[in-house]
């Protein structure tokens, strides 16, 4: 990982706090509700709204007003499933928790290789049960609909950059 560097929080120009809280709890709560476990959540939202999109364990804890045990957690998490690369601030031992430059574009595209892995389980499963049964169908469907997304997304993330950058 490249070094992170932090512009200094006092030559920022003032944030609503209030209103960047509001932010982690409301963004957080909709994760959540995608599937996201609660405290990753949080820490993907305080990462997200930040500046230069990393934080050290003990900012987030301060900013999230939870236990740093609770951020080790979360970040093992993020750092998981490839929504935070994990560094150090040059010369410091301290472990800084950073977004990816294009965070939306690294999740979508590995999902490329998800979807590859859940395409060779219903494989598996429609020989179990054989393609005419009713499971079988559906499982075929299933099957179908996820190599129709691991067709399109290639495309899909291509006009995204395209658009993005004109």
């Amino acid at each position: 990982m490249s070094h992170v560097t932090k512009t200094p929080r006092s030559a920022a120009p003032a944030r609503d706090e209030a209103g960047v809280g509001r932010f982690i709890e409301r963004f957080s709560s909709a994760m959540a509700e995608a599937g996201m476990p609660r405290m990753p959540a949080r820490v993907f939202a305080a990462l997200l709204i930040d500046d230069d999109g990393a934080r050290t364990s003990a900012e987030l804890a301060e900013q999230l007003e939870v236990s740093p045990a609770a951020i080790s957690g979360a970040v093992h998490y993020l750092v998981q499933v490839g929504l935070v690369a994990r560094g150090r601030q040059p010369g410091s031992r301290r472990d800084v928790y950073r977004l990816y430059s294009d965070v939306w574009y690294e999740v979508f595209a590995r999902q490329d290789q998800r979807y590859a892995r859940w395409i060779d389980s219903m494989r598996d499963g429609i020989s179990a049960v054989g393609p005419q049964t009713p499971a079988g169908r559906r499982l075929g469907e299933t099957m179908g609909f996820f190599d129709y997304l691991r067709t399109e997304l290639p495309g899909l993330i291509e006009r995204w950059h395209e658009q993005n950058a004109g």
